[in-house]
Order: C-alpha cells, then structure tokens, then sequence
C-alpha cells in the first residue's frame, strides 16, 4: 500500500514539474522514490493486511510481486529515462501511473480492483504506444492496441458481471466460497463468466489465440515503452492471472484446465515458430513473449504447491533477461536504427559488454544451464510433472528446442558475422545496468533458493 502512495505521489509531482520548474531533477527524483517504493514495501513483509475494506491485500506473495515490479521499473528508467526528451514531464507521470496501475493488479483481492488496476495500466500503455506521433508505425500501434484491448475489457467486465450473478460477491474469497456449494449455483453461468474473464486475461498476456496484437504494438511502439510492455505489464498481467484462478476458481480447475492447455500449447508452438521467421528484433521478442506466456500458463494449469515458486521464479528470470535484451537493443537503436538482427552485426567488438550481456540474456530465455532460465523452466516443468501432465512438459521441451534457433541467431549475429568497426561506449548508468541484470542472470541460476526461499515464507 505504501509503495502505491509513493508511485501515485510521483506521478502527481511529475505533472507539476514543469510549473514547478524542477524538471532538471525529476529524473533522481524517480529513481530515489522508486527506492523508497522497495524498501516499504518490503517493510510490510510478513504483516498480512488489507485495505479499501478488504479490497486490495499485501500477502507475502503480493509483496514479492510488487517488489519485482518496482526494480523492474528502477531498471526501465535506468535505461531508458534519459533517452526520453520531448514530453519527459508527461513520460514519467504516465509510467508512474502504469507502476501504480500493476501493483493494484498484484494485491487485489475484489474484482473491481482487478479492473480498476487493469484499466490503469492499459489506458496508459495505449497513449505509449501512440506516443511518437510523427510516426505512423506508433499511430498504427496504439490503434490496434486500444481497439484490441476494448474488446478485451468487455469480455472482462462481461465476465465478471456473470460471475457477481451466480455468486453474489466480487471478492475472491466469497466467489470461491460459493462456488465450493456447486448446488446452488447455475454452472453454465458460472463457466461462461469464468471462460470470459480467462479470454480477457489471455489476451492481457498475449497469449495464442489471442497475441495477434504483440507483434506490430511491439515493433510500432517507441523501443523504450516496448521494453515497458515485455517487462512490467507481462509480470502484472500473469501475476493477475494466477492470483484470480488460485485464489477463486481452483476448485473448479477441472471445467478449465483443459481449455488453457490448448492455449499454452499453441502459445507456445505459434510463439516459438513465428520467432523463427522474424527479422525485426522486437518483432522476434515479441512471438517469443507469446511462447514464454505459454510457458507461465503451465503454472495456473497445475496449481499445486510447486505452482507458485515456479511462476514467480520464472517471471522474475524472464524480466532481468528481457530488461537486458531491451537494453542492447535501445542502445545499439541509438547508433543505428535499423532495428534487425542484422543491426547486431560484429557488436562483440564494438562493445564487448553489451555483446556479453545480449549474451547471458538470449541464453537464459532459451534455458541453457547454468543460467536463471533454465532452472525456471525446470521447476514449471517438475510442476506439471507433479500432476501427470507429461504430455504439456513434452510439449513446452519442444517449444523450447525451437527457440534456441532464433535465440543463437542473435548470439551469432553478435560474435561472428562482421558489422560496422564503428566502437559504441557506455555511459555509467548503462554499464551499472548491463552488470547488474547479468550478475542477476547468473547469480539466479547458481543459487535459486535466494528467491525461491523467499516465496511461500
């Protein structure tokens, strides 16, 4: 709740900079609250509370989450703060209203905060993605995004109206209470609200078949709110997702399970073979965002006790392996803008550290050992396991031996084609982000328990 004062408060203060005439300081200033934002919301660990009459609650998970989304938004202005220039005020206000929007998704625990933090973050990334306007690429991006996701709000309030009809409450707890007294419920309702809501948050996630908006929002968005998209909305859309079937419709995973099955497969097949052919480098991180949701589904399939260390750890080693590769990615788009994996070409010499860290990121979403990804995917795959769904870990292998394609392509595309002799420096800021994102890849994969210890204490 704390942390929800402090990015709400920052978003306020950055609409007053320029009145104020302290815009020379609002980029400190961000990255000093978004500190203060760690480090109370970590003061709440282990205080279960809730707020706005039992609206919104600050479990040890909840914490865990929104302390993944604030670094992950410390590392968003870290890289790309300075680069935002024109409408810096208005950048900043908007992001810091996106922050705040994602950790409402994280701690609700009523529908209508689920919505309302839904709504936040999305209103804010449809203006984002709008927001080179000179640029019909970004206009294209920001209408598709905004017609796609208006529908996406409609099944979602839809649902959500159908769910409230047959059990009489918003919160969670009450819908799973009802549901546990299946006599006296009308099933059909109850399965189409719970089928519309699933659809919504599919989409949220960019999951098959309802991705077909990632790939142009990606590439016609500006690189910095694209690297906003594939980190913070993907880490509070899953961690929605699994939040609402745990806590009010585990008892009838059953009706559904089979059904997201369905979308995890071809999540994960379409993700990982759109990626394939894909020469744009944020079009090819985009099918592969659509696999890795396939891959996060797995989770909210089984929904055991392995279910949500597993989920956690994998969203947490996707964010540091994405924040990395948008960080190369605006870097190298600043010297040439290009944007292809051809514009990558003999990086390993022009600057070996970016090289070496575009490195350690494409390893570790491919899963290769002994980085962070690779132990992700082997706790949702034990999960599964655990439930006998050997036939989803075959699946989710497979996908995964198709990556490595396109993944090494960019790791070739660096160290062995020859490119531009053209050195490209690092300023601070991007050398601490580069080394700390790759000490965070690794140290991950080498000693998993110092997140996974965390997680169910």
């Amino acid at each position: 709740m704390n942390a929800l004062l402090i990015l709400s408060a920052l978003g306020i203060f950055a609409l007053l900079t320029d009145i104020l005439g302290l815009k020379k300081i609002l980029f400190p200033a961000s990255i000093v609250a978004l500190i203060g934002a760690m480090v109370a919301s970590g003061l709440e660990w282990g205080h279960h509370t809730s707020y706005f009459n039992g609206m919104m609650c600050t479990d040890n998970t909840a914490i865990l989450y929104t302390e993944l989304l604030l670094f992950a938004g410390l590392m968003w202005f870290l890289i790309c703060g300075s680069s935002i220039r024109e409408h810096q005020t208005e950048h900043y206000a908007i992001l810091s209203f996106a922050l705040a929007g994602a950790v409402v998704m994280v701690t609700f625990s009523n529908l209508v905060m689920l919505f309302l933090g839904i709504e936040i973050l999305s209103i804010s990334m449809y203006i984002m993605a709008g927001s080179q306007k000179d640029k019909y690429s970004s206009n294209e991006a920001a209408l598709k995004y905004f017609l796609m996701g208006s529908f996406s709000t409609g099944f979602l309030l839809f649902g959500i109206a159908l769910i409230y009809g047959c059990t009489g409450s918003f919160f969670t707890s009450g819908i799973a209470a009802a549901i546990q007294q299946p006599m006296t419920l009308p099933h059909g309702m109850l399965l189409a609200g719970v089928l519309l809501i699933l659809t919504s948050l599919v989409f949220k996630i960019a999951g098959f078949p309802f991705h077909f908006w990632a790939p142009d929002v990606y590439q016609g968005a500006p690189d910095t709110i694209t690297a906003f998209m594939a980190s913070v909305v993907k880490i509070a859309a899953t961690a929605a997702f699994f939040r609402l079937f745990s806590m009010a419709f585990g008892s009838m995973v059953q009706e559904w399970s089979f059904t997201l099955c369905l979308i995890a497969i071809g999540s994960m097949m379409i993700g990982n073979m759109g990626a394939v052919l894909q020469d744009n480098l944020k079009r090819m991180l985009a099918f592969s965002s659509v696999a890795h949701a396939g891959y996060m589904l797995i989770a909210i399939i089984t929904l055991n006790k392995f279910s949500e260390a597993a989920l956690l750890f994998y969203i947490t080693a996707y964010t540091l392996a994405t924040l990395a590769s948008f960080a190369i990615i605006i870097r190298v788009g600043q010297e040439n803008g290009n944007g292809d994996v051809s514009s990558l070409a003999g990086l390993g010499k022009r600057n070996p550290l970016a090289a070496a860290t575009m490195t350690i990121a494409m390893l570790s979403l491919a899963g290769i050992p002994p980085l962070s990804g690779f132990f992700a995917k082997y706790f949702l795959f034990n999960a599964a396991l655990q439930e006998n769904y050997t036939w989803l870990v075959l699946a989710a292998v497979a996908g995964t031996l198709i990556s490595v394609y396109y993944y090494f392509r960019v790791i070739h595309s660096m160290l062995i084609l020859k490119g531009s002799e053209e050195k490209i420096s690092n300023s601070p800021i991007q050398i601490i982000v580069m080394l700390v994102l790759s000490a965070l890849l690794i140290l991950l994969g080498i000693m998993p328990d110092l997140l996974l210890s965390r997680i169910g204490s």
